[in-house]
């Protein structure tokens, strides 16, 4: 009969367990549940009235919430104290007063002590007992492992020994306010953005039109200058894909004119009849690149206000030319191979899939393949990319071009300034010609813009630039990058440069272009040096 009590009791003692830890979680569920959807202006309102559900749960007297800032001090403290005692006054948050504290919890550490005489701390211990804490515990609160607030709760009637379950409900209710505190980081962060986005919008806007005009104005814009046979490569590989739907890479360095070979991709193309949408990666920041690609829901973050439809909507049955693709985020990357896989696209705030139907043409001057060894860049977007990949020649490979687009740009400015040029100094042409050109085509551009300028007849003259040091050792470098591969192709074809099939053809370059090329890098056939 003594055994049947006992077991009865145990069982009544272990149901009566449950029963609190349950009647804790639903307390814990209702907590949490008063901060879901809860507009920004009233959350500091709401934490106040949670630490007073705390403290009446847990026979608490005070309890007190804070930020702690960059630097490290602890701000905006948000206090609830139960009837018939004081608050904490505003010092606790400085370090002079509560070193010891503040230097835990900044570590990440929990803190706990029943009584003053626990406290190793003579500053901290005076400063407690100033405020009249008798017993407390502090937990700190992180976000993506950095402490970003901490929440007190303290006992100021009596001495409190607190048990490691009661150390562990209080951890798990002070986690209940982390979550809003990083709520409120992602809040604000979300707002930021979404500011940057709308003044973003509004250059974009402005370049667009600024574009348009310049279009109108120029001669020609839409139509590649050049005659040489890099050029002509170029161009015939743009007539053999223009007409199908595939992605095309282009590659090339800066200034060497990628986005007007990508126009004329699009312009001759079955989705000319829209406006190709360019979009420089580079240039747009990364936390606003996914919202600017891909758009956004309305509420899909505080200061979202309108939905906001990306590039690729906006190129639905036309063409998104993605500038300096090579920079975009590794997150960005993820999605935009969505795109490229499965042709659909999610906006922010929404997981309801969106169809586009979009042909991409992609431009980089990086080495992507270096970056795939490196890991900065996705080794599968790299190969739907590279489905039709384009080498754009740089200038200093297409020096038979340089007046025919030295004229073009004189034409130009002609109008712009309103001056008339009949001629160009034969010399100033011979220098430009033999002028490496590290800033390509846009280089060139500015040389004659500032000729244009200062001209004060109609004969014009245009100096070369002058190399600078770092431009030499740019071109030395170029040289080292550029011998190997002409080497490579050289023995591929037996050294033979003429012809179909031989070296010249094959990297699209005249023969006598071909032949200074090797002078100046010292390529010559193995054996020939001798016989010579």
């Amino acid at each position: 009969m003594t055994e049947a009590r006992i077991d009865t009791s145990a069982d009544d003692a272990h149901r009566a367990t449950l029963d609190e830890q349950l009647e804790f979680e639903r307390f814990v569920g209702e907590l949490s549940y008063q901060f879901i959807d809860l507009p920004g202006d009233q959350v500091n309102e709401a934490i106040r009235a949670g630490l007073g559900l705390v403290c009446e749960q847990m026979a608490l007297d005070r309890s007190t919430f804070y930020n702690v800032e960059p630097d490290g001090a602890f701000a905006n403290p948000i206090s609830w104290t139960a009837a018939g005692f004081s608050p904490p006054h505003p010092a606790v948050t400085a370090r002079t007063q509560f070193p010891w504290t503040i230097e835990r919890i900044l570590a990440g550490e929990r803190l706990a002590f029943s009584t003053l005489e626990e406290i190793p701390c003579d500053i901290d211990r005076a400063n407690y007992r100033a405020v009249e804490t008798k017993s407390a515990v502090t937990i700190p609160l992180s976000v993506d492992g950095h402490v970003v607030g901490a929440i007190a709760f303290d006992t100021v009637e009596r001495e409190r020994t607190w048990t490691p379950h009661v150390r562990h409900r209080l951890a798990v209710i002070g986690n209940v306010f982390g979550q809003v505190l990083a709520r409120q980081r992602r809040d604000q962060a979300s707002v930021a953005a979404s500011r940057q986005v709308e003044l973003l919008k509004d250059q974009l806007q402005v370049e667009n039109v600024y574009l348009r005009r310049e279009e109108r104005e120029r001669l020609g814009l839409t139509h590649v200058v050049g005659q040489s046979a890099a050029v002509r490569k170029v161009l015939d590989q743009i007539q053999q894909v223009a007409s199908a739907d595939s992605s095309v890479l282009l590659l090339g360095e800066t200034g060497t004119g990628k986005e007007l070979f990508a126009t004329q991709i699009h312009e001759l193309g079955s989705r000319r009849g829209r406006a190709m949408v360019r979009v420089n990666c580079a240039a747009i920041p990364a936390t606003l690149i996914e919202s600017e690609l891909f758009g956004r829901e309305k509420g899909a973050f505080t200061g979202a206000l309108a939905r906001q439809e990306g590039r690729f909507e906006l190129a639905n049955h036309s063409t998104i030319f993605l500038d300096e693709v090579g920079d975009l985020p590794a997150d960005v990357q993820v999605k935009l191979l969505r795109v490229l896989e499965e042709r659909t696209i999610e906006r922010l705030g929404s997981s309801r899939p969106i169809a586009v139907d979009t042909r991409i043409i992609a431009a980089t001057h990086r080495n992507l393949e270096q970056r795939v060894a490196e890991g900065t860049f996705r080794e599968d977007l790299y190969d739907r990319l590279n489905v039709f990949p384009i080498h754009v020649p740089p200038l200093r490979e297409r020096v038979e071009d340089i007046p025919l687009l030295v004229w073009r740009f004189v034409e130009e400015f002609s109008k712009a300034f309103g001056k008339r040029i009949d001629a160009i100094d034969r010399d100033n042409m011979a220098s430009l010609q033999h002028y490496s050109w590290p800033g390509n085509i846009r280089e060139l551009r500015n040389v004659v813009e500032r000729a244009m300028i200062v001209a004060t007849s109609r004969r014009l003259a245009i100096p070369a630039p002058h190399s600078s040091p770092a431009a030499i050792r740019r071109s030395a470098r170029l040289v080292d990058i550029e011998k190997e591969p002409i080497r490579g192709v050289l023995e591929s074809t037996g050294w033979r440069i003429r012809g179909i099939g031989g070296a010249a053809d094959r990297l699209g370059l005249k023969p006598t272009t071909l032949e200074t090329r090797m002078a100046k890098l010292g390529l010559t056939r193995p054996g020939h040096a001798q016989r010579s």
